[in-house]
């Protein structure tokens, strides 16, 4: 018989059980699409894109973001990539970014033309160190991409001062932080534009797939639009010219009338992740020696789109992989590491440079200034990565699982404590 508090991997019972499935789509969703459904069948014409629901879901993000100008995409990678066309920053410029991001927030500034470089993350983080972007920029450097990693708001305010004293503009990629705060403003208000993801692992989704680039500059909002729609002239006097090359990045009024009614519940949902994250944290503050959760910088409201844990390896007896394999079994929704997929300097395709088959460019143009060789190191994201771990939530988490897991950490803790 297993003794109460044996290890699950041992042979014990699991610290953990049930926990809720996130269930983001409900009723409202389905009311909302076969609404849009029924009318098209009522009138025989179809739904499609630029039409009310997607004009409508604009219009309220931009007042849930108080106030500016939205325009809707289809992906976060596309609001990337889009940002970067309506700054104008100029081809085979340096595009400075934090180390950590999905593959889709830096792939398209080397799309864009522009040539990727990383600055290395704060240590014990994921966002970008304000310290070496000082040490990144230079004549050559045409933008700024700061993501938001696991909805934890990067330190804005001297990334910020650094981007204003070299008159660079600063993209914020929003994908993991709807609804996060830093020093009382939105994140994706406080650099020139906004690029968010609304797939559905997101806050809030459209769907699928989805993304939104906000801005509260009407001019950048209608280079936005032109450049998310093959270039048709938005807003200026040359009906039917195209005016600039680019893709057809639209979403369209059933993705929508989706994310309208997943607008609407942002906010209860922001509430909840925030509830439920500062339960954990102070659990394992008062209860565990060895584990923390990554919080962020002062007057910061993250929103948490994943936990970030530290661990205090000098007091225990296993090694991260040891720690988290024996979490894992205990029921936590954890993983050993959020860098292979996400630290973009390892990528075979940034290491080969593989964007634009037959080239090297956007490296190798002669209209590159810069090193194309150039190693950029980041020891601090790879330090961090020694000792963190990631654990999963979403806002159905209740109080009673922020209990379970912290009191599965704390066995797992026990077995282990030196």
């Amino acid at each position: 018989m297993a003794k109460k508090n044996q290890l699950a991997l041992d042979g014990g019972e699991p610290a953990v059980t049930d926990l809720p499935p996130r269930h983001l789509f409900g009723k409202a969703e389905k009311t909302a699409v076969d609404r849009l459904f029924d009318k098209a069948i009522r009138t025989g014409g179809v739904f499609g894109y630029n039409g009310p629901e997607e004009n409508a879901y604009c219009k309220e993000f931009a007042e849930f973001m108080g106030g500016g100008y939205a325009d809707a995409v289809n992906s976060g990678s596309s609001a990337v990539y889009v940002a970067l066309r309506a700054l104008q920053v100029p081809a085979f410029s340096e595009v400075v970014c934090g180390p950590i991001s999905d593959p889709g927030g830096i792939m398209p500034i080397a799309l864009a033309g522009c040539i990727p470089v990383p600055a290395d993350a704060t240590p014990g983080s994921f966002n970008m160190d304000p310290k070496s972007l000082a040490r990144r920029v230079n004549r050559r450097t045409g933008a700024i991409v700061v993501a938001h990693i696991a909805g934890i708001p990067a330190d804005m305010g001297p990334i910020m001062k650094i981007a204003r004293a070299r008159g660079i503009p600063v993209i914020e990629d929003c994908a993991q932080a709807h609804g996060a705060t830093y020093r009382g403003k939105l994140v994706g208000t406080i650099g020139d534009v906004g690029a968010f993801s609304t797939m559905s692992g997101k806050h809030h989704a459209t769907g699928a797939q989805g993304g939104i680039v906000f801005t509260k500059d009407e001019k950048t909002y209608w280079r936005a639009r032109r450049c998310s729609d093959r270039g048709k002239p938005f807003n200026l006097d040359r009906s039917g010219r195209n005016v600039v090359a680019a893709h057809n990045m639209n979403l369209n009024d059933l993705a929508a009338c989706i994310g309208r009614v997943q607008l609407r519940k942002l906010p209860s949902i922001v509430r909840a992740r925030r509830k439920s994250a500062e339960l954990l944290t102070r659990l394992c503050r008062e209860q565990l020696k060895t584990v923390r959760i990554v919080e962020g910088p002062p007057r910061s409201r993250p929103v948490y789109w994943f936990y970030i844990a530290q661990l205090d390896l000098d007091r225990l007896s296993v090694d991260k992989a040891g720690f988290v394999r024996a979490a894992a079994a205990e029921g936590v929704p954890c993983g050993l590491s959020y860098l292979p997929p996400s630290l973009f300097v390892d990528h075979e395709w940034y290491r080969k440079r593989r964007v634009f088959e037959g080239t090297d460019y956007p490296w190798g143009s002669p209209l590159y200034k810069g090193d194309p060789r150039r190693d950029y190191p980041v020891p601090n994201v790879r330090k961090t990565d020694e000792y963190t771990f990631t654990i999963a939530m979403h806002e159905k988490l209740s109080a009673r699982s922020m209990r379970q897991i912290a009191r599965a950490l704390k066995k797992v803790e026990a077995a282990y404590l030196t």
